[in-house]
């Protein structure tokens, strides 16, 4: 079984961390550092919750309470290792009380008010709450009216509580890793096992979105309007943030040494706000649009939620998460695999594949979305390759003002990551000469 979600919180993460670490200043306003810390939580509360403010501890306490663990031992505790993500706080809470225990993962919103600015917080965990709360119950309605089974039934973890107010977010997730559940190493390929697992999940996520929009228009068009749509942030940068994916693609550039190689990546992620705006434009009238997962990779947990082709999920996650060695044994067969998988769930519901999304419009998609697929593997290839010192240093840049700190977490890094990140980058090219994408 795989879950399209587990448990580590990377919501966005290859635009916020781009954001982040490239030295662009927040408007003054955002200067002033939050100081909502906890100062005495009145609960029985242990471990490492210094961090989370009152207003947090307040709504993690209330839902523990409603779920008849009031009075019961809460320990905290942070989850995964460092660099498992960037753009929140997130922890591991064990509830012990006479009713048994619960295990929950919060995602808590960062308290730096750089750090909201740049990773921006408030669309991330509005988007994350609106999923919680209406999309997924939603689809799962979908598929219950259908009659399938429950064992088939699309798999997320379940949600305990969401709060939305700003700067106090705060998602309450079930613990996965109770479930058995594991993450995997994010410095290896997937297997093709893993692969298809995944394929499948997401190949029933795009058909529940085809579905939603031919049976029921109106739901479609409301989780459309009010998903926000990361993406498209790009578009409204101001030139000087804009500028800063030049930077990230010299970067890249500099690791490599065979100059062809360094000509298929120049231009292709410091344009790539510009390209942004031709393919939303795009994607809002194509029928052939869904919500989609969005951050598909090996450590992600949640959603960046838009209207885009579903092949942009396939180029993220393949792309993202396997090494040129697998995919050039496999690519194919996936491609095949994800489109029969789409067609099975779509027969469910009374539709064919050939008719909600032929095999040659995802062919074109796959085409027509990746070069601007091919920007954004190459700007989150640092995230993939750094190891836990490098990654706690691009955490650190989130919430540094000081452009000097910023530049030096971006480019001081260990010989050991330099050969996986040139390694990386190089069998990127490789694959997408080997498949045509350029």
């Amino acid at each position: 079984m795989a879950y399209l979600v587990t448990e580590r919180i990377m919501v966005n993460d290859w635009l916020n961390f781009s954001r982040a670490l490239l030295a662009f200043e927040p408007p003054s306003d955002h200067l002033v550092l939050a100081t909502n810390h906890v100062t005495m939580a009145p609960f029985n509360f242990e471990g490492s919750f210094e961090d989370v403010t009152e207003k947090q501890l307040e709504f993690i306490n209330k839902v523990i309470e409603e779920h008849g663990f009031k009075g019961s031992k809460v320990t905290f505790a942070a989850a995964g290792a460092v660099g498992d993500n960037y753009a929140a706080n997130v922890k591991r809470i064990k509830v012990e009380g006479e009713k048994g225990t619960l295990s929950i993962i919060a995602k808590i919103a960062p308290i730096n008010e750089i750090a909201r600015y740049r990773l921006n917080a408030a669309l991330s965990f509005g988007n994350e709450h609106l999923m919680y709360s209406e999309y997924i119950p939603k689809l799962l309605q979908l598929q219950k009216d259908a009659g399938v089974p429950e064992d088939e039934q699309i798999k997320f973890p379940k949600c305990y509580g969401t709060n939305i107010e700003a700067p106090n977010e705060v998602i309450l997730l079930e613990d996965l890793k109770v479930e058995g559940f594991t993450i995997m190493d994010r410095m290896k390929s997937l297997s093709n096992e893993c692969v298809t697992r995944v394929l499948k999940n997401l190949a029933i996520f795009h058909s529940l979105s085809f579905v939603l929009r031919n049976k029921d228009p109106e739901s479609f068009k409301y989780f459309k309007d009010h998903f926000e749509d990361m993406w498209g942030k790009l578009v409204d940068l101001p030139p000087e943030e804009q500028a800063s994916f030049e930077q990230m693609e010299n970067v890249s550039i500099n690791m490599l040494d065979d100059p062809k190689h360094k000509d298929m990546i120049k231009n292709k992620v410091s344009q790539m706000p510009a390209k942004t705006a031709k393919m939303t434009a795009y994607e809002h009238e194509s029928p052939y649009s869904v919500i989609q997962h969005g951050d598909s990779w090996t450590n992600n947990i949640l959603f960046k939620f838009e209207i885009s082709s579903p092949a942009n999920d396939l180029l993220y996650m393949i792309f993202n998460c396997t090494d040129h060695e697998t995919r050039i044994n496999n690519y194919y067969n996936w491609l095949d695999y994800y489109h029969a998988e789409l067609g099975k769930s779509l027969e469910m519901y009374g539709f064919k594949v050939d008719n909600v999304y032929p095999r040659s419009q995802l062919d074109g998609d796959l085409k027509r979305y990746a070069e601007l697929a091919f920007g954004c593997n190459v700007l989150i290839s640092g995230i993939l390759t750094a190891n836990p010192e490098e990654a706690g240093k691009f955490k650190d840049a989130f919430s540094a003002s000081d452009a000097d700190d910023i530049s030096e977490a971006l480019t001081n890094i260990h010989d050991e990551t330099a050969v996986l990140l040139k390694k990386r980058l190089v069998g990127l090219i490789d694959s997408y000469i080997a498949f045509d994408l350029f």
